[in-house]
């Protein structure tokens, strides 16, 4: 009888996530928010809450969020990754500072104490690759000069993670600061290591791995991520820096091969990752903190906006480019839950979940319309600066050419 309730209440979900999707897709929005607000409808407090599958929903919560770093590793190779720390390292650090502080202040303000601010830092500085790629394409803008720039911001923030999310897991689980330190030295030894192997010996790894039928392809890779995700976890490292390290070790026809076969189990896992968030929040616990997050959504979005702007700027692009950079980077989302989940887990606050989800939810509508009406609207805003200005000095030429005709 469990085990049918079990299977009734999981395909229910799938079923319903599926939908949404669907529906998301005829509008062309993301289906993050309505992923997001089905958590909230199943979960406690909600209109009907699951009570038999939930701990299989959360199994699935973590292979998503593994899957979500896998892939997110397969798109870049070691080289790609040195190169882009070498020549935008300088945008990555404006980034961080412009876009961390400001959820570091607002925990702060709010009283939540020192570890709360920095896992909100991270909720408020990572913005939503996944989201941002999808909009990049609605738009037709993949092959515009800027779009590098915005991909290597993204490159940058990814990178980051490898080093933030040890500090946060040791931080969540209440280690001090001998421990803290040795979880972040072997999380910084474990990212350097697979670095340079992946330079110096990714094409024997990639060969290792290779296989001309998917099948085999498919559990090889699959059951290497969760072997050295669940290896990384043991080790306080965190699962899913193991996960994104094993895809930077992935290259050439591997890589695509595997994000071919993985993408569809991706989809589904993260799919069932963010009803497992919106599982563990009470929609009665939103409203409270609605303003705090629509304020901090408001502020994190003129900030992302800067750091597109420079980062643009600094690389040589016109400026209608600058501002569509600025625009397409303004969404949070999949890294941003990731980030509040940890500290949801260790319950390190109540009214961080509740204010990561309106905060993630508010942003990841807005981004997708600020990259396609930022530019349109800085451009008309700035011509209408310029013409008084233009006419000022008009009015100027035109009174002096009359005083050298009356002279």
């Amino acid at each position: 009888m469990h085990s049918a309730v079990l299977l009734i209440e999981f395909g229910s979900i799938i079923l319903g996530l599926g939908l949404l999707g669907r529906f998301a897709a005829r509008f062309r929005l993301s289906p993050i928010p309505l992923y997001l607000l089905a958590g909230l409808a199943f979960g406690e407090g909600g209109l009907l809450p699951l009570g038999a599958s939930e701990e299989f929903v959360s199994i699935g919560a973590e292979i998503g969020v593994i899957l979500l770093l896998l892939m997110l590793g397969l798109e870049y190779t070691a080289g790609d990754l040195v190169t882009n720390l070498k020549a935008h390292y300088p945008s990555g650090l404006v980034d961080g500072a412009l876009n961390a502080l400001p959820g570091a202040a607002a925990a702060l303000l709010l009283g939540w104490g020192p570890v709360a601010a920095v896992v909100l830092a991270g909720v408020t500085w990572i913005s939503s690759s996944g989201v941002i790629a999808k909009v990049l394409g609605d738009l037709g803008r993949v092959g515009n000069r800027e779009t590098p720039v915005i991909l290597s911001v993204l490159v940058l923030e990814d990178l980051a993670m490898a080093v933030y999310l040890p500090i946060v897991t040791a931080l969540v689980a209440g280690a001090g600061l001998l421990a803290g330190s040795l979880t972040l030295a072997i999380a910084l030894g474990a990212a350097g290591l697979v670095l340079f192997v992946a330079v110096r010996y990714g094409r024997l790894i990639s060969r290792f791995v290779s296989s001309d039928d998917p099948e085999k392809l498919l559990l090889v890779v699959l059951g290497l991520t969760i072997l050295v995700a669940g290896v990384a976890q043991q080790l306080q490292v965190s699962a899913a820096v193991g996960a994104f390290l094993v895809g930077i070790a992935l290259s050439g026809e591997v890589a695509e091969g595997a994000h071919t076969l993985l993408s569809p189990l991706r989809d589904l896992f993260a799919a069932v990752f963010f009803v497992f968030f919106g599982l563990h929040t009470d929609p009665a616990s939103i409203p409270p903190v609605l303003l705090p997050a629509l304020a901090l959504a408001l502020v994190t979005a003129a900030t992302k906006i800067a750091t597109g702007y420079w980062a643009a700027r600094r690389a040589g692009i016109s400026p209608r480019g600058r501002w569509r950079t600025g625009g397409a980077l303004v969404a949070r989302g999949e890294f941003s839950i990731v980030i509040a989940g940890l500290a949801v887990s260790a319950g390190i606050e109540p009214s961080l979940g509740p204010l990561a989800t309106a905060y993630v939810l508010i942003l990841v509508i807005l981004g997708p319309l600020t990259a396609r009406y930022t530019e349109p609207l800085a451009t008309r805003l700035t011509a209408r600066r310029e013409s008084p200005t233009k006419t000022e000095s008009g009015s100027r030429v035109a009174e002096a050419s009359v005083g050298r005709d009356g002279a």
